[in-house]
């Protein structure tokens, strides 16, 4: 009877669980596409700007890493959600990525993403404005793209490739993150 109860009570407890950052419950899957590949939250944490909770972020991976490297080495789907718990306007948040972008990125590396980083402005300026309790999520899917949605709904074409995606990765996991503690949280360390 000890070794089944032992057994249960070590199923439980390895089984993932929805995880709340400041009051917003993440889920522990997701998934990017019809028919794709179930991700896993990695990690997940709040972002905060001069003591200002500005968006509860989560990390899906196909597996979990706990490094920038391992993350960004990773085929498959993947997909960063923001969950805002302030109204943000779309320049906001596109200014933040282009920041992250240029903060974490060499001049060669953003001079070759040019093209795709026009067209992730013409996706985000036509968000308008993002109120508190939307979720934002950047998705990567294989074979499409950098796909961009709000409360689920796609916004704007795709925009093929993967190298935006990974310098929007690098925004918050890279040598210079937008917050570090938020790096650790995402990285699930």
């Amino acid at each position: 009877m000890r070794a089944l109860l032992f057994v249960i009570a070590a199923a439980w407890i390895g089984t993932a669980q929805a995880v709340e950052v400041a009051g917003v419950k993440l889920p522990d899957r997701a998934r990017v596409s019809a028919g794709g590949p179930e991700l896993v939250l990695n990690g997940a944490g709040l972002r905060t700007r001069f003591f200002i909770k500005v968006y509860a972020a989560g990390l899906y991976l196909e597996k979990k890493t706990q490094t920038t490297d391992g993350v960004l080495a990773l085929k498959g789907p993947k997909r960063v959600s923001m969950h805002l718990l302030r109204g943000l306007s779309a320049k906001q948040i596109l200014d933040a990525l282009h920041d992250g972008v240029d903060a974490n990125n060499s001049p060669t590396e953003r001079e070759q993403l040019k093209p795709e980083l026009a067209a992730l402005d013409v996706v985000m300026t036509q968000l308008g404005p993002i109120k508190e309790g939307d979720v934002v999520t950047l998705d990567f899917v294989p074979g499409t793209g950098t796909v961009v949605t709000v409360n689920g709904q796609a916004k704007g074409k795709p925009i093929a490739g993967e190298g935006l995606y990974q310098a929007l990765l690098r925004v918050w996991l890279g040598d210079d993150p937008v917050q570090d503690d938020l790096k650790k949280e995402l990285l699930g360390q």
